[in-house]
């Protein structure tokens, strides 16, 4: 079996125009980033995600940029084939032109990411135009933007009336006009996706979105079943991680409870004839009788 090749805009560029579906995870951690790599998938997302399902923030609003580069230079040690896309924290390309791209030159060079992400259409757009002009890729997200959920409304399907399908319509178009080298439609109703895309270009993922989209995303806690609770009606679970972390850890609990662990197999062993001379050593009165004060290290 040949290696494979490492995954370039050219390539995903490629695949769209051949039809072939193009594979998305996120990754938060060395562990997460060796799994995308040795299942093959096409692009890692270093998500802002990663608030909520490993850092325990109730929302994506309150993850720093240093949180993302800590939690990208992990990833980035994992993987050697997918492109990796940094996500933009709140905060860190709103402002203005010049912060979003310093924001995005820190976040690729502190984390060698290839690309940034960044959310939503209106101001967004200049921002992702100025970070392209500064020779950065750029993914763009439309749909439901987490970061911008309040002023959604919420974590709510987003396209599902006339006006704000057009301004989907328009926002996607947008990103395609500035440079974006590819665009995340998230909670899009099927259909309205399928009619965007047919307009569009470049390369679309799809998280929530209908078969219609170019590739597909998920959150690898939850594709995975590490995450537990609700989940959004889009996931799918693969795995039960969870439950088989949590019957692995309850048992070594009740092991070391019963004392039943460690076992033979679990410790080292000693020669014989070093032992008994160590106990002798251990014997002696004189040891039993020093004071911690006293101590000094052997000749």
């Amino acid at each position: 079996m040949s290696e494979r090749k490492p995954v370039t805009l050219p390539r995903l560029a490629g695949m769209k125009e051949a039809g072939e579906p193009i594979v998305m995870v996120t990754a938060y951690d060395y562990p997460s980033a060796q799994i995308a790599e040795e299942a093959g998938v096409d692009i890692v997302l270093v998500g802002d995600s990663a608030a909520m399902v490993v850092l325990g923030y109730p929302g994506t609003e309150a993850v720093s940029m240093e949180e993302m580069v800590m939690l990208g230079r992990a990833v980035r040690r994992g993987l050697r084939t997918p492109l990796m896309v940094g996500d933009m924290p709140m905060g860190s390309y709103e402002a203005s032109n010049e912060l979003a791209v310093h924001s995005a030159q820190r976040l690729v060079k502190e984390t060698g990411c290839q690309t940034v992400k960044l959310e939503a259409g209106g101001t967004s757009v200049e921002r992702a135009r100025a970070i392209v002009r500064a020779g950065i890729p750029v993914m763009g997200h439309v749909g439901l933007t987490p970061q911008s959920a309040t002023a959604l409304g919420g974590y709510r399907t987003q396209g599902k009336t006339v006006q704000s399908a057009i301004r989907l319509c328009e926002d996607a178009l947008a990103l395609q006009s500035v440079g974006c080298f590819s665009i995340v439609f998230e909670a899009v109703p099927a259909a309205v996706a399928e009619a965007i895309v047919e307009k569009l270009e470049v390369p679309t993922i799809g998280i929530g979105a209908g078969p219609a989209t170019d590739g597909q995303v998920l959150v690898f806690h939850d594709l995975l079943g590490i995450t537990t609770g609700r989940t959004a009606k889009f996931v799918k679970r693969y795995a039960g991680v969870h439950e088989a972390m949590l019957d692995g850890v309850t048992q070594f609990a009740a092991e070391v409870r019963s004392r039943h662990f460690p076992e033979p197999d679990h410790v080292y062993g000693v020669e014989p004839a070093e032992l008994a001379e160590f106990r002798l050593y251990l014997d002696q009165e004189s040891l039993a009788s020093r004071k911690a004060w006293d101590w000094e290290p052997l000749p």
